[in-house]
């Protein structure tokens, strides 16, 4: 049945399901593609940390606008042409940071990725499932460790190639674009995936969650508001401060400590699928609160390896924690509101990403980094341990409710 069912699809593209995959884990490199630049925009121009922040954040605004339209538009059009022009955007977003010689132009190349990623991840998750419908808990998966792979990739590569090839603040961006059109070239030649089209107005998803789930839903919610927090500050801000604290100011060195974080929170969500949703999300939160914690003593060092440890511990427990937390969520919320609740999700999601990381930014430009990180870990490690402490409570409601 399974192979009735995909061969009107995929008949001819076997590869179809694999480029959907690869090129969503392009468009999230592309998100973190700037996060081993900042410091040397913040060196050559004299950005502050909050401007710095500022520019990452605008990225997470331009996204959330994008995930809540591009569902509905993907619907209407197909997912081919929303995933097109979300590659034709990320390219001129990428030719902007080419030219870029002030801040305003950095705002806009993010606000042009953030579409662009915000668009791929909606309209390549739902090819997904049109490709292979009957696995769309497998696809959930791929897709999460698709993204930290294509995150650890790209910064990496963008810090050895700003640290040894010549224009560092444009070689790299010239390297990604030829990948960009290298993956749109791919989508030209996918068949649509999205074969029964629907009819009707464009319109974006309204969130909400239905009153049955709603205990459910914030133990996610809160969960991959931590998680996402954390992820802003590591992708705008950390590097410039394991680079001050160990006192190496190789970029490479900050490429490695992001690039391993991402890779540890891809293998957790690989082969963290054997453990049921809901404790994987706890054993995540209350990980990820003991993980960031330990981060501070860590810096504190100077040691660039138990610096990096620090991440590779922290990575893992993310992967674990946002991966437990969307699988329970994806699990519990009933089909016919999916959209809506994903909405929501989504909104509080993005939110994390830019609100905690432009209060960091204000407050390392008043205080200094190294002063306001610590006190940044301990608020969100106490929302971790908030967020696993509703799960446990929701675990005893559903076995009372059970017995």
């Amino acid at each position: 049945m399974a192979a009735t069912t995909m061969a009107p699809v995929e008949a001819g593209q076997r590869w179809a399901y694999g480029l959907v995959l690869a090129a969503s884990a392009v468009a999230l490199g592309v998100s973190g593609a700037p996060a081993p630049l900042y410091g040397i925009y913040e060196t050559e121009w004299q950005l502050s940390p909050l401007t710095t922040t500022a520019v990452f954040a605008v990225y997470a605004v331009a996204a959330l606008g994008a995930v809540l339209v591009s569902g509905r538009l993907s619907d209407v059009v197909g997912r081919k042409p929303v995933m097109i022009g979300a590659f034709v955007t990320m390219i001129a977003g990428l030719i902007v940071f080419l030219l870029a010689d002030s801040v305003p132009m950095l705002l806009l190349a993010r606000a042009l990725h953030g579409a662009a990623v915000g668009a791929t991840v909606v309209a390549g998750a739902a090819a997904l499932l049109d490709l292979r419908p009957e696995r769309g808990a497998r696809s959930g998966q791929l897709t999460g460790v698709a993204f930290n792979v294509g995150i650890a990739i790209t910064v990496l590569g963008t810090a050895v190639l700003a640290q040894y090839a010549p224009w560092p603040l444009r070689t790299p961006y010239v390297v990604i674009a030829v990948v960009c059109l290298i993956a749109g070239a791919g989508i030209l030649a996918l068949r649509e995936p999205h074969t029964a089209r629907s009819k009707g107005r464009i319109t974006i998803a309204k969130p909400a969650v239905p009153q049955e789930i709603r205990a459910d839903f914030w133990f996610a919610a809160i969960g991959v508001m931590s998680a996402w927090s954390v992820l802003g500050v590591l992708l705008s801000l950390y590097p410039s401060l394991a680079a001050a604290e160990t006192g190496v100011h190789n970029l490479v060195f900050g490429g490695v400590v992001v690039a391993s974080t991402a890779l540890a929170g891809a293998l957790a969500q690989l082969f963290a699928t054997g453990i049921p949703a809901r404790r994987a999300a706890i054993l995540g939160d209350l990980g990820m609160a003991a993980a960031l914690l330990a981060t501070v003593p860590a810096l504190a060092t100077g040691q660039p390896a138990v610096v990096l440890i620090a991440g590779l511990v922290l990575g893992a427990t993310f992967g674990l924690g946002f991966g437990g937390s969307l699988r329970h969520l994806s699990e519990v919320v009933p089909p016919h509101r999916r959209g809506e609740t994903m909405s929501a999700y989504y909104l509080l999601a993005y939110s994390a990403l830019a609100l905690p990381t432009l209060a960091a930014g204000w407050a390392a430009t008043t205080w200094g980094i190294a002063t306001v990180f610590p006190w940044f870990i301990v608020i969100v490690a106490m929302a971790c341990v908030s967020a696993a402490a509703i799960g446990v409570w929701g675990s005893r409601a559903a076995a009372k409710k059970a017995a």
